[in-house]
């Protein structure tokens, strides 16, 4: 369990909080974490929310040196998706216009966009909206016990963002439909075997392997890493010709960005067992 964040543990520093999210930076890494802070509502997502998401994503946008976003929910949970008591109350008050997105589907269409490399923390239930936005992560890693869902059907409804981004993701169709069809959650377990997430694991293992992950891909370069953002994103979408052709097209951006021969250099030198200060092999110390 994740206890409701007030105090910084190990050398996670506060950069900003608000009272249904707080922003981490890990000391001289390129990593930050975002933690929906609403436990008792299970973070609940509800339209503050959303506006304190968007402003730590513009905290984040204007760091080069922040690389990776981990984002993970506060207590027993990652997330019960949209709020439902929100919902009613800007529906019932005439504000919500049933024309626009939802705070949940500007929150996935923003992540799946965003210049960095998302990667989702999850625990416990993650459901509806909350399994769309986590979709719209680059890597995830959940506990095996962790529970995913979408209950929509079960409350005369569907999972419109989850259905989009589930299928978008590649994953079977049949998986797909039976989650829609039946309401019922599978397990972490279950969603790595389905190719849903990144990676399953003990629950006690979970926060350790996300943050090492998160440091190492840190530790990158920026711009190779959004350059390898953007194939993956806009390659899925096209045909095997056009990705490759994409893949060129970056490829060339990247070379105008920096030196890409710096690395291979450093590299080639690294097995020579020469002296390197820019590259390490994560395989010596």
């Amino acid at each position: 369990m994740i206890m409701k964040v007030e105090m910084n543990e190990n050398s996670w520093i506060t950069l900003k909080a608000w009272p249904e999210l707080v922003l981490e930076r890990l000391e001289n890494e390129g990593v930050s974490r975002i933690t929906l802070n609403r436990p008792e509502k299970r973070n609940a997502i509800n339209e503050a929310l959303v506006a304190a998401f968007f402003e730590s994503l513009e905290i984040i946008r204007a760091d080069r040196e922040i690389k990776v976003v981990i984002t993970r929910g506060a207590g027993s949970v990652y997330s019960a998706g949209l709020d439902l008591h929100f919902l009613r109350s800007v529906s019932n008050s005439g504000l919500l216009d049933w024309d626009r997105p939802t705070p949940t589907i500007q929150l996935a269409e923003a992540l799946r966009d965003f210049p960095r490399i998302m990667i989702a923390q999850v625990h416990g239930y993650c459901l509806g909206g909350a399994l769309g936005i986590v979709n719209c992560h680059d890597l995830v890693f959940a506990a095996a016990d962790a529970q995913f869902g979408m209950p929509e059907i079960l409350r005369g409804s569907f999972g419109q963002l989850v259905t989009s981004t589930l299928v978008h993701g590649a994953i079977p169709l049949k998986k797909v439909t039976l989650m829609q069809l039946v309401g019922k959650n599978i397990s972490g377990e279950e969603a790595d075997r389905w190719g849903i997430i990144s990676q399953s694991l003990p629950a006690a293992d979970l926060e350790q392997t996300v943050t090492e992950v998160a440091t190492n891909i840190g530790a990158r370069h920026l711009a190779p890493l959004e350059h390898s953002k953007i194939t993956v994103q806009m390659g899925r979408d096209l045909t095997m010709s056009q990705a490759i052709q994409l893949d060129q097209l970056v490829g060339q951006r990247l070379r105008r960005a920096m030196d890409p021969l710096e690395d291979v250099e450093a590299y080639l030198e690294s097995q020579k067992g020469g002296p390197n200060l820019k590259y390490k092999r994560p395989d010596v110390k």
